[in-house]
């Protein structure tokens, strides 16, 4: 059933900084969709302290458990033009908030797409942010964490394997980066633990979503790239196309026939070929991409560096030219009849 929302309007002024004009929504709003009862039986039951000081109690943690719901914010402007519902959808170990403000303070895509008049769904992953998760009883494989130094390295900001240093005046930037690398601790800030065993729950909610607020067009980063093509295969009818940045992977190649009505656009950043894992990853979107295309679809490719746009690192949504880069995707569906 689609939800229901308010037809109040409601104003949003922006941090000075940011931008000088006011957002003016129709309806804004967040909920939990997914999940499911999980069961744990068998425990013994434990006394605990449950504040400092307090007295012993019992806890049984037989019993059942909501686990694996998802957290979705939307915001619906009111000068509405994008056709669809633009779902935004984040990369590994990360949340929503990688849309939201840059780890300098500017603006964020979710803000930009909204100014551009688009619905915008921003959702947290299961087992991140504000969404559900589960206990070791019922996931028995541990969260993984990124060292402090691995995305400097790993994501194209610093120049490569050993350009971290903890004395910010040693590390070694990627030439001409547009990362705020200053505000290096604050995108550190925006990390959080990750499991590995958990795709079927996490495709399993943003399937649900799909189904909740779609037909709808999909843009996604990295990890989400891999869930989202996965989705897309199967409701292909419900995803109206599909912008996939810097995708780790994409979906099934077998299932890619599923996508030839659905449009796509690959967007790569610089560097991509001299770095060996972002190559793998841009090897696997293109075999990908050719048997979407074998099948009769379509799917746009843009190296930003053959468009002149140089410099950005795997985070592109905060880099210093998020701008530029929005206003090409904006461009892009708009050329596929999406926007009013």
């Amino acid at each position: 059933m689609r939800r229901i929302l308010t037809a109040t309007l409601i104003s949003l002024t922006a941090m000075p900084a940011l931008a000088n004009d006011d957002i003016v929504l129709r309806g804004m709003g967040s909920f939990h969709i997914g999940g499911r009862i999980a069961e744990v039986s068998g425990k013994p039951v434990r006394e605990i302290v449950r504040q400092p000081g307090g007295p012993l109690t019992k806890l049984d943690s037989n019993g059942q458990y909501m686990v694996e719901q998802m957290y979705v914010q939307y915001f619906l402007p009111k000068n509405r033009k994008g056709k669809f519902p633009l779902l935004m959808w984040h990369g590994g170990g990360l949340t929503g908030v990688t849309y939201e403000s840059t780890p300098d303070g500017r603006e964020g895509w979710l803000n930009m797409f909204v100014r551009k008049g688009w619905d915008v769904y921003n959702s947290d992953a299961v087992e991140r942010g504000r969404s559900g998760f589960a206990s070791p009883d019922i996931w028995p494989s541990e969260p993984t964490f990124l060292p402090y130094q691995d995305p400097y390295e790993r994501f194209r900001i610093g120049d490569g394997a050993g350009s971290w240093n903890a004395d910010p005046a040693k590390r070694k930037v990627i030439p001409g980066s547009q990362f705020p690398v200053e505000a290096y601790d604050n995108y550190m800030r925006q990390s959080v633990p990750r499991w590995l065993s958990t795709d079927k729950a996490i495709i399993d909610a943003y399937v649900a979503l799909v189904d909740e607020v779609c037909p709808c067009v999909l843009l996604l980063h990295s990890q989400g790239g891999a869930f989202g093509f996965k989705v897309a295969e199967q409701r292909p009818a419900k995803v109206k196309a599909i912008v996939a940045v810097e995708s780790a992977t994409a979906g099934i190649v077998s299932n890619a026939p599923k996508l030839k009505d659905v449009p796509v656009l690959m967007m790569f950043g610089d560097y991509v070929d001299d770095h060996p894992r972002w190559a793998a990853f841009k090897k696997i979107d293109t075999e990908y991409a050719n048997a979407i295309r074998a099948a009769g679809g379509t799917v746009d490719w843009i190296n930003l560096p053959e468009i002149g746009i140089k410099g950005n690192s795997h985070m592109l949504m905060q880099d210093k030219n998020n701008a530029e880069i929005a206003e090409v995707i904006q461009k892009w569906l708009a050329s596929k009849g999406l926007v009013d």
